[in-house]
């Protein structure tokens, strides 16, 4: 009698779509740990520890695979530490002082069309109109989500500073896939976050609260660069590594979604019908874009 085994390409996507569905809820969870301790101990204190908390905790995979980063590598690991890292980190932060969790994770989620365009642009990658047209529809639901108002307010400067930090991320990501994607992903994120700590330590420290900390702020940002920043990278390196930048930027798209229900859950952020739209949008293109990818 024949046997129907698991395909391994039916077992490879379902590890990856359970891979990007884990790391959106992981980075969903930063907006709201952002939220709590951004406005207590500052932007860019906030990056700093969350970095640096990332970097402690993956430096057990730096060090077996140092013979792999040879001196030469760490300009470049600077650089890549301060596109995808060090500024949107503390652009983020930034705008978690002054907006809604759901706000910055909106913005956000533009990283996607920013990796795509980034790809096509600057580093000869080629796509397809069904490819482009998954994307535009997911980008179209955040400018549903993002045209609503939250408690009647605009936030103009926060969605500039999210957005700024997801154009940093699409370049971000293409420079990852070219260059470091042959490399362990665990030693990459941990190298990454230490390039990222050494150039914010200066700026943390000159902005460091002068006022006391609550635990709450302390336990928030633990969180961040434990989950969010050292787990959660070498998450996203294996992904970019395993099945490309853009496939993997389209977890951008599932993290509005995540970061919106913890909000509304820990934070009593509101949710709205424009909202409740725009993710259903979000995942559809999602589902297309795996698809097509």
């Amino acid at each position: 009698m024949a046997t129907t085994d698991p395909s391994p390409v039916a077992d490879n996507r379902l590890l990856d779509n359970g891979e990007l569905l884990l790391l959106g809820a992981i980075w969903g969870a930063s907006f709201l740990f952002m939220r709590i301790s951004a406005p207590e101990f500052g932007a860019l204190p906030v990056a700093f520890l969350r970095v640096l908390f990332g970097a402690a905790l993956l430096l057990p995979f730096l060090l077996k695979a140092r013979a792999q980063f040879p001196a030469t590598l760490w300009p470049k690991l600077f650089g890549i530490g301060a596109v995808n890292t060090a500024i949107p980190f503390a652009l983020f932060a930034w705008a978690a002082e002054r907006a809604p969790a759901g706000v910055s994770s909106i913005a956000n989620a533009m990283t996607v069309l920013f990796t795509a365009l980034a790809g096509v642009l600057f580093f000869g990658q080629s796509t397809t109109l069904k490819r482009m047209l998954a994307l535009l529809l997911g980008f179209a639901g955040v400018i549903v989500l993002a045209s609503g108002k939250t408690d009647g307010a605009h936030f103009g400067w926060p969605v500039a500073a999210g957005v700024t930090a997801a154009a940093l991320y699409g370049l971000g990501i293409n420079w990852v896939k070219r260059h470091l994607s042959h490399l362990p992903s665990g030693a990459v994120a941990c190298a990454t976050l230490v390039c990222s700590a050494i150039m914010l330590a200066p700026f943390a420290l000159w902005q460091w609260p002068q006022h006391a900390v609550s635990q709450t702020a302390w336990l928030s940002t633990i969180g961040l660069g434990l989950l969010c920043s050292g787990i959660a990278f070498v998450l996203y390196y294996r992904l970019i590594a395993r099945i490309g930048a853009s496939r993997a930027s389209t977890v951008t798209y599932l993290i509005p979604l995540f970061a919106v229900t913890w909000a509304w859950i820990f934070l009593r952020e509101p949710l709205t019908w424009s909202m409740a739209v725009a993710c259903g949008m979000i995942l559809l293109s999602v589902f297309i874009s795996q698809r097509q990818a």
